[in-house]
């Protein structure tokens, strides 16, 4: 099959050309076929069930692209994407003919009925965005929600993402993370963003844009103090990519007057764990729930507002009756 050459080929670098059967490579070379190019090689590409096939695409260095979503690209019967000229520069790099068609937010009714209709006349249609995985932070999440309404299978191609890049590159812990998208532009609304998210027991993942980082960092300071960790990574995989890691504090001063250029993406540490009780305070506040509650009960009100083990807590509980 053309898709083992393909993938054996991937993983020696598409030194074993001569794998390829004359019948393939007239099929990969006839005009109007569809194809696409790896180090000058065309390679046709199969078939598509009928689905929604959502793409990633590089953030930004052009050699990201999977070798599943290149032959998804040139195998799809339509092609949409958010701007037809960054996708086009995409297409052209590895050889893929496939017209791409506008989806974005000006025209998300008018065409994402079009791609319905495609799909319910039982094609396929690919959805990239300009960078990443599409339906993150852009209009192609309500096309996905109607396709699935409607029936229709909907296939992820993984591939480059933004958030998890910055996530594995800042050194943040990264067992539990939030990906919360764009902060509000208006300061009132940002800061009461930041105060509802304070708490969560997580890495926090924002995009920004450069001229609202430094505004953006300030607001997070105050907000999640300016101890918090934190990483401000710029121009991710491009040839000036950067990772600015420190305090939120810290990096609020120094980007406070910084003329900033690139897509960000910022990165804050979870909260620090609350300090323990102490234990003159939980034994006052043990006394003070078992004068109105049973016992039992009382531990599980004192677990609730402290955080500590009610088994402990019921424990305790019964040693200060027992004293009394």
């Amino acid at each position: 099959m053309v898709y083992d050459r393909v993938a054996l080929a991937a993983g020696k670098g598409l030194e074993d050309k001569g794998r390829m059967t004359t019948e393939e490579k007239n099929a990969a070379a006839a005009p109007g076929a569809k194809r696409y190019r790896l180090n000058d090689t065309p390679i046709a590409a199969r078939p598509l069930e009928p689905a929604l096939y959502l793409v990633a695409t590089p953030i930004g260095n052009l050699g990201d692209i999977t070798i599943r979503a290149l032959e998804t690209l040139a195998g799809a019967d339509v092609l949409a994407c958010e701007d037809t000229r960054v996708t086009r520069v995409l297409l052209d790099r590895y050889g893929i003919e496939n017209r791409p068609y506008a989806y974005h937010e000006h025209n998300a009714d008018e065409a994402g009925a079009r791609l319905l209709a495609a799909l319910e006349a039982g094609k396929s249609v690919a959805l990239v965005s300009d960078a990443g995985t599409p339906l993150v932070s852009d209009p192609g999440y309500r096309l996905g929600q109607l396709a699935i309404e409607a029936g229709h299978r909907v296939v992820p191609i993984p591939g480059a993402s933004a958030p998890l890049a910055a996530l594995v590159g800042s050194g943040l812990p990264n067992d539990a993370f939030l990906f919360a998208g764009f902060l509000p532009t208006k300061d009132k609304a940002k800061r009461d963003r930041l105060r509802e998210l304070s708490k969560v027991p997580a890495t926090l993942i924002f995009f920004e844009s450069p001229h609202r980082i430094g505004d953006t960092l300030t607001a997070a300071a105050d907000e999640l103090g300016n101890d918090r960790p934190a990483s401000v990574c710029r121009e991710l995989t491009k040839t000036f990519e950067e990772f600015r890691r420190g305090p939120l504090g810290d990096l609020a001063q120094d980007y406070a007057e910084k003329t900033v250029k690139g897509e960000i993406v910022l990165v804050i540490g979870p909260p620090a764990p609350d300090a323990a009780p102490d234990a003159a305070d939980v034994d006052s506040l043990l006394a003070e729930l078992s004068a109105t509650m049973p016992t039992a009960k009382a531990a599980t009100e004192a677990a609730r507002l402290t955080g500590l083990p009610r088994k402990d807590l019921y424990q305790r509980l019964l040693e200060l009756k027992g004293a009394a």
